[in-house]
């Protein structure tokens, strides 16, 4: 009887309690707005966006973008909404109230700064009319920005005062502005502009489009031509008006890069050239890749599957790597088994090229050989030590490698006294063509230069989208790269001194920079490979 009512006792308590707790979970159900955060990205160069505006991004929900290309900001799997100028005030508010009910993080990302020329205002106004809760993360206005980037001081000892304007279709009353004058065009109808100044005609005026991006031109022209000039410039752009422009041929550091506007094409690999690209696009060049190898797992798995068991019940004495599709192939395949770095214990290892080094680093394991110097399969052979019976227990070593021959290190190795299974870890089929537009662009020299990194691909870009134009600059990353090249009938014009991406980048500016010295003295105007045309194919 006494557990009997005990037991009631503990049933009305707990619908007690339940009746009592019921209306409060309901009232937490009731979720407040989320908060916004306006994040100014910069004028065009992603690499402005400041610190915090890129933490606000990872960590977003919601991510309202101004312009498409902003979704490229986006580096986590939130949610992109375009609310670009072309809706109206109330649709963008709309926008982003719903966004705010939706989630607790919401990032609105303007160009340029959100309170400068930008719809930040308006847009925070509505949040505060709404009750969202927001913040605004200043960005660097293209107010200054893009006239720095075209080598124009806005201020000088001389000159400290600057006027700032929006064009719109009223005439501008110039008795109230100052010498020098930063105006902002969504269009190239700037009659109203010029309409009522009383300005010298000389007065230089730079025009400046793609500000900040690899893509901008900057041109120099005066009051008197500016109509004209424009008509032929892609709007929208920044104009300065006064005698700093005169500066910009002293001060231009960003249009004068050695590979500024070079349109550069990368033949890859399945592996994207990152590093590469990154050097590319700090000299200035327009980089596309095109994927000329695709690698695929082995016909005939049994073999990896065999060295596998051999690796961990202690066949081998040694494993190298060749290169960082190696690494990646006996790793899958580690995972398969569901083993890790630990199956590689009391084993030694042998890697060549930097980037197979890095991949085995990220494992948490140093590789015991390296070569010095070259990083090539030769050099590797010559430094690996012959085989000692009294200090190896064991004289068989793992070769993992694509499906391409390997004969020259294993024909060192067994000279050496040591026993190699040669095992085809993955292989290298050519990949299918790119698209249309890329291939004619090849062939009629819209390229100034392409970068080989491999044999395989010289042999792989020319069989699937044929020889690059003769005006074309050849640049390959090392000597067996590029008798490929020559082999194929083109003319190598930069190797790498030493077998590293980012160092064929460099050696592909510092041509550049003599080509331009070049030019320079013996009067001729500075052109990239692609303004000129030869109908003779390289030899």
């Amino acid at each position: 009887m006494v557990q009997h009512g005990l037991k009631d006792l503990l049933i009305r308590k707990k619908e007690q309690v339940e009746s009592t707790t019921a209306p409060k979970v309901r009232s937490a159900a009731k979720r407040k707005l989320g908060h916004v955060s306006f994040v100014g990205v910069g004028p065009g160069d992603a690499g402005l966006l400041t610190v915090r505006g890129a933490e606000l991004i990872k960590n977003a929900q919601i991510v309202l973008i101004e312009r498409p290309e902003h979704r490229e900001l986006v580096t986590n799997d939130a949610q992109v909404v375009e609310a670009g100028p072309d809706l109206t005030p109330t649709q963008r508010a709309r926008l982003i109230t719903k966004a705010a009910k939706e989630a607790n993080q919401v990032v609105r990302l303007i160009e340029g700064d959100p309170f400068v020329f930008g719809l930040g205002p308006d847009e925070a106004a509505a949040c505060e009319k709404a009750g969202i809760g927001f913040d605004v993360i200043p960005g660097v206005s293209k107010v200054n920005a893009i006239p720095v980037y075209a080598g124009i001081p806005l201020t000088t000892k001389n000159q400290d005062r600057v006027s700032v304007i929006k064009i719109d279709d009223s005439v501008v009353d110039w008795n109230a502005l100052d010498k020098t004058v930063v105006a902002f065009s969504d269009t190239n109808k700037l009659e109203n502009f010029v309409a009522g100044s009383d300005r010298d005609p000389e007065t230089p005026v730079s025009i400046t489009t793609n500000g900040t991006t690899i893509r901008q031109v900057t041109v120099v022209t005066n009051l008197r031509d500016l109509v004209n000039t424009a008509k032929n410039i892609e709007a929208p752009f920044v104009m300065v008006v006064g005698e700093v422009v005169a500066e910009r041929e002293a001060l231009s550091w960003f249009e004068t890069k050695p590979l500024f506007g070079w349109r550069v094409l990368v033949p890859r690999t399945k592996e994207p050239s990152a590093a590469m690209i990154s050097h590319l696009n700090s000299y200035g060049a327009v980089c596309e890749e095109v994927p000329t190898i695709s690698v695929e797992p082995p016909r005939n798995p049994q073999q990896m599957d065999k060295a596998i068991r051999g690796l961990v019940e202690g066949r081998y004495e040694w494993i190298a790597f060749t290169s960082a599709n190696a690494v990646k192939a006996v790793r899958e395949k580690l995972e398969e088994y569901g083993l890790d770095a630990r199956a590689f214990s009391g084993l030694k290892i042998a890697a060549v090229g930097e980037k197979t080094v890095e991949m085995i680093s990220q494992w948490g394991i140093r590789p015991d050989l390296v070569p010095t110097g070259e990083q090539t399969v030769k050099s590797l052979y010559e430094q690996w030590p012959p085989y000692d019976s009294m200090l190896d227990p064991i004289n068989r070593v793992f070769l993992p490698r694509a499906d391409i021959a390997t004969e020259t290190l294993v024909a060192g190795l067994i000279d050496l006294g040591w026993e190699v299974d040669d095992i085809t870890a993955y292989r290298t089929v050519r990949a299918a063509p790119p698209p249309a537009p890329t291939r004619e662009a090849i062939k009629a020299g819209r390229f100034d230069a392409v970068l080989f990194t491999s044999s395989s691909t010289v042999r792989n870009l020319v069989g699937i989208a044929g020889k690059p134009h003769p005006t074309t600059i050849i640049a390959c990353i090392g000597p067996a790269t590029a008798k490929t090249a020559e082999e194929n009938g083109l003319r190598v014009d930069v190797i790498a001194a030493e077998p590293l991406p980012e160092l064929l980048a460099d050696e592909l500016a510092e041509f550049a920079i003599e080509r331009r010295e070049k030019l320079l003295a013996s009067g001729d105007p500075i052109t990239k490979p692609s303004d000129r045309r030869s109908s003779r194919r390289k030899s």
